[in-house]
């Protein structure tokens, strides 16, 4: 099953999901993203960003099936019971990045489908790879409701409403350049190689503009008010720095 390391250079942290399989959704992938993103939100201080990559050709492919067949046989209930227990499980790793206390950038290399899209989409940017992988809603082609939380994420994150029906009522699978297109991605690279050094040169000019993280999160959280409220999360109002931080913070602008 994948997991999940986290190293620090600087003031970038890069998340790692491991392995060279789909890297499917399951207890284990979701206990791994939540304990390596506590370590960042522990570790980080001003002037922090969050670069996620990962090995092999799959980002994510979802929710795990075979673990939910698995599980409904070994403990009852029908493989559908335990895929629902998947998505609440998971709404609270969709949480945690979207509170994350720093800039968040995911470097896609691969496929990215179903629930496995939900994680990019989690991130402030999404670069991606331009000579394969595509990224593809499938819930509606396998017969399961979306979660609350995935419209949410696609309503607030995709702004043309042409694009949030084609993703959410068509199923489409988009390759990174139709992704940029319709605003899921920011920009497309040639080899997982770039895709990865760009996204780390993004999070190194974000981390120059030494931004206090927690009033960059209740800033983005202010943003996604339908995403939030579905999740639970709330902005902590105005605040900021200590006024005579403050004043020589705005001289330096």
């Amino acid at each position: 099953m994948s997991m999940c390391t986290l190293e620090k250079s600087g003031g970038i942290f890069l998340l790692t999901i491991n392995g060279l399989d789909e890297h499917r959704v399951n207890p284990t992938l979701i206990s791994s993203l939540r304990s390596s993103l506590r370590q960042a939100r522990d570790q980080s201080t001003r002037g922090c960003a969050l670069v996620t990559k990962h090995q092999g050709k799959y980002f994510s492919n979802g929710f795990d099936t075979a673990w939910a067949q698995s599980a409904a046989t070994r403990g009852g209930g029908t493989a559908y019971d335990h895929l629902v227990k998947l998505s609440e499980l998971y709404g609270p790793v969709v949480a945690d990045f979207v509170s994350l206390p720093m800039p968040t950038i995911a470097a896609v290399t691969g496929h990215a489908a179903a629930a496995g899209l939900m994680l990019p989409l989690s991130h402030d940017y999404v670069l991606m790879r331009g000579d394969r992988g595509v990224m593809y809603l499938s819930e509606l082609d396998w017969g399961m409701a979306y979660p609350d939380y995935f419209t949410a994420l696609v309503r607030e994150k995709v702004g043309s409403s042409a694009a949030r029906r084609d993703i959410l009522l068509k199923a489409v699978k988009m390759k990174a350049t139709e992704a940029m297109a319709m605003g899921v991605v920011d920009s497309v690279h040639e080899s997982p190689e770039a895709t990865v050094e760009a996204a780390v040169r993004l999070g190194e000019e974000l981390v120059k503009r030494k931004w206090d993280g927690e009033v960059y999160s209740d800033i983005r959280l202010a943003m996604y008010p339908e995403l939030c409220g579905v999740l639970g999360l709330a902005p902590k109002g105005v605040r900021g720095l200590a006024s005579e931080d403050l004043l020589a913070s705005m001289a330096r602008i």
